[in-house]
């Protein structure tokens, strides 16, 4: 005889417990929501937020700095006083429709399968590292090649160092913060590469973990080859040409037992797309309206999973606007008017969200494609300006976020992109229609 999977019902489900979960469902819970349930894969909340023990994290959110498991223990402290409920060790496989709302199969450490009936759906999966499979990098597969979150689980939570002689390949934030995370444990970090003529991590990263520690940058650089049989010996070094290729002049080899990947985050998004969630051709992450509700109705995406932040404190900000939107779409309370499509213009790689709603104001966020000096950042509907805001530098690495006031009802469609900035605007200059 086959058993029937126990049925759980509650108002709103939150997958994940990292910054976003955790921010998502304490916000359901403020904004009145009492059934409120969180399904997180490990066995602790905090998300990858617990291995990051450096400090530089809340100087938004709470006017002060704290390390990676500090941030997390408040939001885990408000979670607790919320009562939410928590399902550790659960994986979710499937978000189906269901009468009044949704129905999650999640399969649970100690409980099985279950079903999961809920009216709203908030995705907060977060994101993961690309491998060496993502990058095809040539040569042997030798122990010693992983990725710079690993190795950062490795120190920071087991207590092992990955080896004695490093090379990153990759200048993203995770790799910049283990270059000195390492040398601080007596590791020679020997390089970090980048394939892009300009860095892939936030400026101060670059100073504080870096220059601060002579560790050697190298722009349009890649790492061509790997060497070594049972575990890595050296890696070869590679100027790269216009078209990414790497070019033998100029060629050279490190020595090293350990190589980390700092080459980019992917969205965790297989299970949005299982849900028919339509997705974003560049993030990869959901496409989401100014409610931050995906293509679906009842399923909102907020931190990682839509895409790729460069603080935390930002993340913790749109979750909470998830919480408060998913909770006036359970009361019938969400603004359903016609929502007219947002583009990426000039210099933008993306721009989010891709769907406003008329009459309405959001917070947009966007990304550069290119390094640029001295630019105007300007939203038009059309020939007309909506808003306008001077940049003296902007950089692939740092996202943007602009404040949009109430939006004019008879727009049909925005543009978001950068010009040139007339000669003598100061930086930060706004200007709003």
């Amino acid at each position: 005889m086959t058993r029937r999977a126990d049925t759980l019902g509650f108002e709103a489900v939150v997958i994940g417990a990292g910054p976003a979960g955790l921010a998502a469902a304490v916000s359901l819970r403020q904004s009145g929501i009492r059934k409120v349930l969180v399904v997180e894969r490990e066995q602790e909340p905090g998300g990858i937020l617990l291995q990051c023990i450096h400090n530089g994290f809340g100087l938004h959110r709470f006017s002060e700095e704290l390390t990676g498991p500090e941030y997390a223990e408040r939001y885990i402290e408000l979670a607790g006083e919320a009562e939410i409920e928590f399902l550790f060790n659960a994986i979710v496989l499937d978000i189906m429709p269901a009468e009044g709302g949704h129905r999650l199969a999640v399969l649970c450490e100690g409980r099985g399968f279950l079903q999961v009936e809920a009216g709203a759906v908030i995705l907060a999966m977060g994101c993961r590292e690309r491998t060496r499979g993502s990058i095809n990098i040539p040569g042997s597969r030798p122990a010693g090649v992983m990725t710079a979150g690993l190795a950062q689980k490795l120190v920071n939570i087991l207590g092992y160092l990955p080896g004695k002689e490093a090379v990153i390949l990759g200048s993203g934030d995770i790799g910049l913060i283990m270059a000195r995370r390492l040398t601080w444990e007596g590791v020679r970090v020997k390089a970090v590469v980048e394939v892009q003529p300009f860095p892939g991590g936030l400026a101060r990263n670059i100073v504080q973990c870096l220059n601060d520690y002579n560790i050697p940058l190298y722009l349009s650089h890649t790492v061509s080859k790997i060497h070594g049989n049972r575990t890595i010996e050296a890696v070869e070094i590679s100027p790269i040409d216009g078209h990414l290729e790497p070019r033998e002049k100029g060629r050279f080899t490190l020595t090293c037992d350990t190589l980390l990947l700092s080459v980019g985050l992917i969205p965790e998004n297989e299970l949005s797309a299982k849900a028919g969630v339509a997705l974003h051709p560049v993030t990869r992450g959901p496409l989401v309206d100014g409610n931050l509700m995906t293509s679906v109705p009842g399923l909102f995406a907020c931190g990682n999973v839509l895409h790729v932040h460069d603080l935390v404190d930002w993340v913790s900000e749109e979750a909470e606007t998830a919480g408060i939107n998913a909770a006036r779409y359970l009361r019938g309370k969400l603004t359903a008017g016609r929502q007219v499509s947002v583009r990426g213009g000039n210099l933008v790689r993306y721009v989010l969200p891709s769907r406003l709603t008329p009459g309405d104001g959001a917070t947009v966020s966007l990304r550069p494609i290119t390094p640029a000096e001295d630019v105007m950042l300007s939203v038009r509907a059309g020939d007309r300006v909506l808003f306008r805001r001077k940049y003296r530098r902007i950089m692939p690495s740092s996202m943007l976020r602009i404040k949009l006031k109430d939006l004019p009802a008879e727009i049909d469609s925005l543009e978001v992109g950068f010009t040139p900035s007339p000669a003598g605007t100061p930086a930060g200059t706004e200007e709003e229609a």
